[in-house]
């Protein structure tokens, strides 16, 4: 193939190269918000909390149900041994061949009028619900820790890169100043172990972003990626909320708190359930078939045809009056239930005040610092530009421009993850007064 060929298939190569870079879609733009609602979608706790629900959701529907009438269907066959007698060798039988073919309706009376089984099961169905809530507030939690890691990831590796660049700076200077005669050896040693130090810094932030990409793709997706991208919005972070409305907002939306009054008010129904144990039963049957020594619907008894089939009736009235003690013990567990409950919802409440005190005085003080390393930063930077310009007049050595170098690296850095602690004790604030 001639010279003009190759070039030709070359540029066809890296034309269709170019296309299929310019067709390959980026990467997904993802918010906290969107991060959010991918983890309440796909995540495992959320699904185990709502299949909770729903069971839930059928003991309420049980319970329904067993206060309406039932009907079954009673097939029975009975064989007794023949002895010559119309009733065989047990005279309890009616016969030596006896059917039974009924359809029974049973309906026990005094359900209707006790109700704590359907108010248990309804207060046990909130609380699964509150719990649906509770598990998407800590994955919440997860969520905006692995978010905001990225975030200072990404910052810390645009500060890698920075600093990569004035390491390359000074070494060139070292280099131009060796070869001048006007700095030692040693300066441009410095320099290049400097900027080799830089060099690994930047590949652990890279690595840094990885793991923390790594960590919300796992939750954010429903099988698992890290090509995405997360939204910087710390700079954009609000003031803090006063403590009063923080306060009232928490009590108002924490489903711990109502997972926890829900206990409580299942407990409360434990108790009464239990003292049904003392109240007696009516029931009432009504039967419906045949009850004959012949498999028919009719039978001919001294030349007369009678129907096998009739109706039948009874009620049954159930005192209870001796067992040993177990109504009362069921009634006492009940009742340390009711007890173990309520010492729940108060350990809850204490919980949620020392949380929220907690993250209000993480924000307070993660936003009184922002301003001093905000002056730190500048402090260091301008600190670098003039040691820069005191080594260039050969009034410093190249030990204080590496230390000038780290200074700011390091104050970059600090001011960064100050902003990030913000943001994140900003959003803990809002998990808790239910605003996010």
């Amino acid at each position: 193939m001639r010279a003009p060929q190759l070039r030709s298939l070359f540029l066809a190569i890296l034309t269709v190269s170019g296309l299929a870079r310019a067709h390959t879609p980026a990467p997904p733009a993802v918010t906290l918000a969107d991060a959010i609602a991918r983890a309440k979608q796909y995540a495992g706790q959320i699904q185990s909390a709502n299949l909770a629900v729903l069971q839930a959701r059928e003991d309420s529907t049980q319970v329904r149900a067993n206060r309406l009438p039932t009907v079954s269907a009673f097939n029975q066959y009975i064989y007794t041994q023949g002895n010559g007698t119309p009733s065989g060798v047990f005279v309890a039988n009616d016969g030596v061949h006896v059917y039974n073919e009924q359809v029974q309706i049973h309906e026990e009376v005094l359900a209707f009028f006790r109700k704590g089984e359907t108010h248990r099961a309804l207060a046990a169905e909130a609380a699964a619900r509150a719990k649906v809530e509770v598990a998407a507030r800590g994955l919440n939690t997860t969520v905006v820790q692995n978010y905001f890691a990225i975030v200072s990831a990404q910052r810390k590796f645009s500060n890698a890169q920075t600093s990569l660049r004035e390491a390359e700076r000074f070494l060139d200077i070292t280099d131009k100043q060796e070869k001048a005669g006007e700095a030692a050896r040693a300066d441009v040693v410095k320099a290049k172990l400097q900027l080799r130090q830089r060099q690994r810094d930047l590949q652990d932030a890279q690595v840094a972003i990885e793991k923390a990409k790594i960590a919300l793709g796992v939750l954010i997706f429903p099988n698992f990626s890290s090509e995405f991208t997360v939204v910087d919005d710390i700079a954009g972070a609000g003031i803090l909320p006063p403590v009063e409305e923080a306060r009232a907002k928490a009590s108002a939306s924490s489903p711990d708190l109502k997972a926890a009054r829900s206990g409580v008010e299942a407990a409360g129904y434990d108790v009464a359930v239990a003292r049904y144990g003392y109240l007696p039963s009516l029931g009432v049957d009504v039967f419906y078939g045949f009850n004959a020594n012949q498999l028919t619907a009719n039978r001919i008894t001294d030349g007369d045809m009678h129907r096998n089939f009739g109706l039948s009736g009874q009620v049954t009235l159930n005192i209870p009056v001796w067992n040993w003690g177990a109504t009362k013990s069921k009634i006492a567990q009940a009742e340390l239930r009711r007890s173990q409950a309520q010492l729940d919802l108060s350990l809850t409440e204490k919980t949620l005040q020392a949380n929220l005190a907690a993250a209000l005085a993480e924000g307070k003080a993660a936003e009184q610092q922002l301003e001093s390393l905000k002056s730190s930063l500048d402090l260091a930077v301008e600190s670098l530009r003039l040691t820069l310009l005191r080594y260039t007049a050969g009034e410093a050595i190249a030990f204080e421009v590496v230390d000038a170098q780290s200074t700011v690296t390091q104050a970059r850095n600090a001011y960064d993850d100050g902003q990030v602690r913000y943001r994140i004790a900003q959003a803990n604030l809002q998990l808790l007064t239910g605003s996010l």
